[in-house]
């Protein structure tokens, strides 16, 4: 049943990209563009999906659990590392240069075009990339190597 919801999840928040016309890059580039045609329907896309997020999680998180898992799976992460800063402003360099982020791209499949078949790769390769260095050598990490190397960055510890 998890399956499904989360592909009716998808499906609806796909929907949702398409119909305003966020799976369109120049849409994000036209809001990132303050200095020349500015389009501001990006905000007014990113504050309904703040405003719907804050009101659900309010409800949300009072249950005891969620309706299709066993618990809820919430980040106790409270400060900022070195590699949320990285991977942020990696993304945002990305999404800036490009007008794709994942969740548009993926839904720009059901209509695709020749940008899209150069980003998808390469977001594949950032994700493969990412495991590769983070993912499997935790897994093999038998030493603690990683463990000590986060020890000695500030904000990895």
């Amino acid at each position: 049943m998890t399956k499904i919801v989360a592909l009716i999840s998808g499906l609806i928040f796909g929907f949702g990209l398409a119909l305003s016309g966020m799976t369109h890059p120049e849409k994000v580039l036209g809001f990132l563009d303050v200095a020349g045609q500015w389009d501001p329907s990006l905000l007014f896309v990113l504050g309904g999906a703040v405003t719907v997020t804050v009101i659900s999680f309010r409800v949300i998180l009072k249950l005891r659990a969620p309706v299709f898992a066993a618990a809820f799976l919430v980040s106790e992460a409270v400060s900022l590392d070195w590699p949320l800063l990285i991977g942020s402003s990696l993304f945002g360099a990305g999404w800036g240069i490009s007008g794709y982020c994942p969740g548009p791209a993926v839904a720009l499949l059901a209509a695709p075009n020749w940008e899209l078949w150069v980003f998808l790769p390469a977001m594949l390769l950032g994700y493969g990339l990412h495991w590769y260095f983070f993912g499997r050598l935790a897994q093999v990490d038998q030493a603690g190597v990683i463990d000590n190397l986060k020890s000695e960055l500030p904000g990895c510890g």
